[in-house]
């Protein structure tokens, strides 16, 4: 078989591993409320199980990067198969918050399994722009599954259906990336991914020390609202999943479509201009109730849409020799900063809630009020952003 035909077929595969992780972000955003129903659980417990989910991602992204050359993408993306089926199928039959943690840590893992072998794999394979252009394009199914995903679960909480019935549409992505793996063959690592000790050494420059504070950053502007969304946007007047949906759907076309953008703005200034507009996105949606959240959700997708394959695509392209490794420590430190503020952000809800019940409201009211604070709270991490990036923007302008 020839290494194009190879190639085609491991991204399709990828690309489907992705859609697995989507739907497992999304759909778990979707069944949240039953969960905390069901189960009796507040908003930190809640965050806590979704910290899991983030927590698995890094543990396994580290270690994919480390043992990426030793080991293979074939391996490692076997192990993310054995971790999302027993996951999913421990998550569908979880009756106690102990259960949910594990469950909810295997996913993750297989999900960082995911992200360690495909990002490396992809950027193996291409070079230059036609790099950029595919992580961005294997990257948009990941907002694109969470279209998939968030209207599922809708469609299916709408019509009374059990979280568990969500929960097991899972395991269809999975299927399909597991039979497009088996039997392939996958592309050597590059020389920068060939001695760990040399990537650890190259991942000491102070530009790549930079990205990984800012990695930090972008996830949780990413994350942070998406994964709340039903409890923050729940009284708002809006649908909760039609705004994730929204949001994601807007990402995938957006990453699709990224190669011409980037050619033309270069990396950083895509960074930049989506660290300003996931600003204003959040400021809107934290003002804004009723339909016109669509709107706000529509600026806010636009500024996230960019950030997590332009970080990795910047590395990759000025600093190949940290190597899979350095991608995989990047995709995990955004990954762990998203887990450390999981049940942060719970508190923040039950801590405003409580606040709003004793300034008088109560209620739709107070739930409203106290999503839109939180939404306020998170508006920091792209202010950051946009200080930083504006930095880096104009320091390599001059440079050049």
């Amino acid at each position: 078989m020839s290494q194009s035909v190879n190639a085609n077929r491991l991204f399709l595969a990828s690309c489907f591993a992705l859609i697995t992780t989507a739907f497992s972000f999304s759909i778990r955003a979707g069944i949240l409320g039953q969960l905390g129903s069901e189960l009796g659980l507040n908003n930190v417990e809640l965050g806590t199980i979704n910290s899991m989910w983030f927590l698995g991602f890094p543990i396994a992204m580290v270690l994919g990067g480390i043992f990426y050359t030793s080991i293979g993408p074939k391996l490692i993306m076997q192990i993310a198969l054995v971790a999302h089926a027993v996951g999913i199928l421990m998550t569908i039959y979880a009756v106690d918050y102990n259960t949910l943690l594990i469950s909810t840590l295997l996913i993750g893992i297989g999900n960082g399994c995911t992200e360690a072998a495909c990002n490396p794999m992809i950027a193996d394979s291409y070079s230059g722009n036609e790099m950029n252009t595919k992580l961005n394009r294997f990257h948009m199914w990941f907002p694109g599954g969470i279209v998939v995903g968030s209207l599922i679960s809708k469609f299916m909480t709408d019509a009374g259906m059990s979280w568990q019935s969500q929960v097991w549409v899972i395991i269809l992505p999975t299927v399909l990336y597991a039979v497009l793996f088996a039997g392939q063959t996958f592309p050597k690592p590059k020389a920068g991914d060939t001695n760990v000790a040399a990537n650890f050494k190259a991942m000491l420059n102070p530009l790549y020390l930079f990205m990984l504070a800012c990695m930090a950053l972008t996830a949780i502007s990413e994350f942070g609202p998406q994964n709340w969304v039903g409890p923050i946007l729940s009284k708002a007047g809006a649908s909760p999943m039609l705004v994730l949906a929204l949001v994601t759907g807007l990402m995938a076309v957006g990453r699709y479509f990224a190669g011409p953008i980037i050619a033309k703005i270069n990396t950083v200034g895509v960074l930049l201009f989506s660290a300003i507009f996931a600003f204003i996105g959040l400021y809107l949606m934290s003002s804004m109730s009723g339909s016109t959240l669509y709107f706000a959700a529509f600026i806010y997708g636009l500024g996230i849409c960019f950030f997590w394959p332009n970080m990795l695509g910047f590395v990759a392209e000025n600093m190949p020799e940290t190597g899979a490794l350095g991608l995989s420590i990047m995709g995990g430190l955004g990954m762990f900063s998203s887990s450390i503020f999981q049940p942060i952000i719970g508190g923040w809800i039950d801590g405003h809630k409580a606040t709003q019940l004793a300034a008088g409201l109560a209620g739709d009211a107070a739930d409203l009020a106290a999503g839109q604070a939180t939404l306020s709270n998170m508006m920091l991490f792209p202010g950051i952003l946009i200080v930083v990036f504006a930095v880096l923007y104009f320091t390599r302008r001059k440079a050049a």
